[in-house]
C-alpha cells in the first residue's frame, strides 16, 4: 500500500499554485514534434534558396581533385589522408550553415514553448536515474509506450506522405534517365523540395495535435484530490480555526481600546440600556463631534459603566441612540443629519454645568 493518491481519485483541476510549483520544478508541457516541424521548415527554406547555390560550390570542390588528379601528390598514405581532409573540410564549411540553421530552428521552437530557467531539482542527484528498474519502467511504462506509438505514427505518416509525393512525380523521375546529366541535380532538388514540403505540412498538423495533447496530458497529470485542494487552501489562507481565534483577539483588543476611549468622551447618548453612543467634542479642535465608542447590549452596558467611572455625562434619548447606532462609525465624525440634535444636547449639558457652578 502507498500513501500516494491514484490518478482516479484526482478529480479537481490543478490550482494556480500547483501550476506555478510545477513550472518552478521544470515540469512543463513540451511538444517534441514542434522542433521537428521547425527543422523541416528550415530545411525547406534552405532547399529553395541556399542549397541550389551551395550545391554548385560543393560539386566544384568534389570534382576539382578528380579533374586535376595529376597535380595532387599521392605518393604515400599521408598524402591521400591530407587530400581527403582538405576536400571534406571545405565541403563541411559550405554545409555548416545548413546544419546550424536546422539546429537553430529546433532550438528556437523549444525555447518558444518554455522559456529557459535554471531548475536545480533537475540536476540534483537521484538514485532513480541510475536505477535499472526505474529506467525499465520509464522505457516500458505507459508514458514510454505512448512515446513509442507516437514515434511509429510519426515515421509512418512521414513515409506515407513522402511516397505519395514521390508517386505523383514518378514520370519526372523516369524522364530524368534520358535528360542531360547537367539537369539531373536541378530535377533532383525539385523532387526533394516537393517531398520535404509534403512532409512539412504533415508535421505541421502533427505538431499542432501534439501541442494540444501535451498540454492536456500535463494538466491531467497535475490534477488534485479534494483533500489536496483543502490542504493547499489551508496553507495559503491559514487554518480557519486559528484565523477565527486571531480575529476574535483582534476584536477584543479593539473593544477594550474603544471602552478606554470613553474617558475622553464629552457625552454618551443611551437607549437607555440597549444602545450607547459615546462622542467627543473639543471646541476649537474638532470640526464636529467624533464617535469614540458605540455598543449594543453588553457593550453598551460597559460603555455606561466606564462613563460613570470617568464622570462623563449620560444622556437618555432612545430614538437618537437607535438612529445613530446603525449609521455612525467609531473614530469618525457624526453625519451632518445629527449635527443639530447633538449640538442641542451639548448646549443643554453646558448650561446645566454653568448653573451648577453658579
Amino acid at each position: 500500500m502507498t500513501d500516494k493518491p491514484d490518478q482516479d481519485s484526482k478529480t479537481e483541476e490543478p490550482t494556480e499554485k500547483k501550476l506555478q510549483d510545477a513550472e518552478t520544478k521544470g515540469n512543463t508541457p513540451f511538444s517534441r514534434e514542434t522542433p521537428v516541424f521547425a527543422s523541416l521548415g528550415a530545411l525547406l527554406v534552405l532547399c529553395a534558396f541556399y542549397i541550389p547555390a551551395v550545391g554548385k560550390d560543393v560539386a566544384v570542390l568534389l570534382w576539382t581533385p578528380i579533374a586535376d588528379f595529376g597535380n595532387w601528390p599521392l605518393e604515400t598514405g599521408g598524402d591521400a589522408v591530407n587530400l581527403l581532409f582538405l576536400v571534406f573540410s571545405s565541403v563541411l564549411i559550405k554545409l555548416a550553415p545548413i546544419f546550424a540553421a536546422l539546429g537553430a530552428a529546433g532550438l528556437i521552437a523549444a525555447l518558444i514553448q518554455n522559456p529557459p530557467r535554471v531548475v536545480f531539482e533537475r540536476i540534483k542527484p537521484q538514485m532513480s536515474r541510475v536505477s535499472l528498474a526505474s529506467g525499465m519502467k520509464r522505457m516500458f511504462g505507459a508514458h514510454g509506450a505512448q512515446e513509442f506509438v507516437k514515434s511509429l505514427a510519426k515515421l509512418g505518416i512521414a513515409i506515407a506522405v513522402g511516397m505519395m509525393v514521390f508517386a505523383t512525380e514518378l514520370d519526372t523521375v523516369l524522364q530524368s534517365m534520358v535528360i542531360d546529366a547537367s539537369q539531373i541535380p536541378l530535377a533532383t532538388l525539385e523532387l526533394v523540395v516537393k517531398v520535404v514540403l509534403g512532409v512539412t505540412i504533415a508535421m505541421l498538423a502533427l505538431a499542432i495535435l501534439d501541442l494540444l495533447w501535451s498540454r492536456r496530458n500535463w494538466l491531467h497529470e497535475l490534477k488534485m484530490t479534494r483533500q489536496e485542494v483543502k490542504d493547499e487552501h489551508k496553507q495559503s489562507e491559514g487554518d480557519p480555526i486559528i484565523k477565527g481565534r486571531v480575529r476574535s483577539l483582534a476584536r477584543d483588543r479593539s473593544r477594550r481600546r474603544m471602552i478606554n476611549d470613553v474617558a475622553s468622551a464629552t457625552l454618551v447618548v443611551t437607549n437607555p440600556t440597549h444602545y450607547a453612543i459615546a462622542m467627543r467634542y473639543r471646541e476649537g479642535e474638532d470640526r464636529a463631534p467624533v464617535v469614540v465608542a458605540k455598543g449594543q447590549d453588553l457593550i453598551a452596558l460597559k460603555i455606561r459603566e466606564k462613563a460613570e467611572e470617568e464622570g462623563v455625562t449620560l444622556y437618555e434619548d432612545p430614538p437618537l441612540a437607535r438612529a445613530m447606532y446603525s449609521v455612525v462609525e467609531v473614530d469618525t465624525e457624526i453625519p451632518a443629519e445629527f449635527y443639530l440634535p447633538v449640538a442641542q444636547i451639548i448646549r443643554r449639558i453646558r448650561q446645566a454645568d454653568r448653573r451648577m457652578r453658579a
